[in-house]
């Protein structure tokens, strides 16, 4: 039996959940997510708290048990509090802006690149460098924060473009001049 599928998911009281049949809604103060869950499980909500049973005991089954309930206590954490994701931009001329609800790349191109809003996703960007991503939902969260280091991946030689907070780039040596042995030998 999962160890995480058995633990139970206490409900805060500014979040309401329904359930029906296969759906489970999670409604807090912004968001609201819907996760759908295979047949062989149930989700029940006993005393503000969610449990999830298996209906059979195969292997698949169990698997699901304790995906669909990190599942859901992700979804749970995050329409509480949006889950977040931090990114730096690092080079020379470099910078971010919010321009309405997009976000405006400078990063050595010949124009700027623009990111066009995800629904569900927020963005803050602090000075002109750092970039906040912000979302109920912890896998879109992840994806759209990748989709952006994308736009310019750091280099491997002065480290310049786009990276998570705190993520340390090892850096390649550059080349170096070979010394000669006699200088202005006639």
């Amino acid at each position: 039996m999962s160890k995480i599928g058995s633990k139970l998911i206490s409900i805060p009281a500014t979040v309401t959940v329904s359930i029906d049949k296969q759906k489970i809604t999670i409604k807090g103060k912004e968001d609201q997510l819907v996760i759908e869950f295979p047949t062989r499980l149930r989700v029940v909500n006993k005393d503000n708290q969610l449990v999830i049973e298996t209906l059979s005991n195969d292997k698949k089954t169990h698997s699901w048990h304790g995906l669909f309930r990190q599942l859901i206590y992700n979804a749970v954490v995050g329409v509480e509090k949006p889950w977040e994701k931090k990114l730096e931009v690092f080079g020379t001329g470099y910078n971010v802006k919010l321009q309405g609800q997009d976000l405006v790349f400078k990063l050595g191109f010949s124009h700027p690149v623009v990111f066009k809003t995800v629904p569900g996703i927020k963005f803050q960007v602090d000075g002109n460098n750092k970039l906040t991503v912000l979302g109920a939902n912890k896998q879109l969260v992840g994806e759209i924060a990748y989709q952006i280091k994308l736009i310019k991946k750091p280099d491997s030689y002065k480290g310049k473009g786009i990276r998570y907070a705190g993520e340390i780039i090892k850096l390649k040596p550059s080349k170096k001049v070979k010394a000669t042995g006699a200088v202005g030998a006639a």
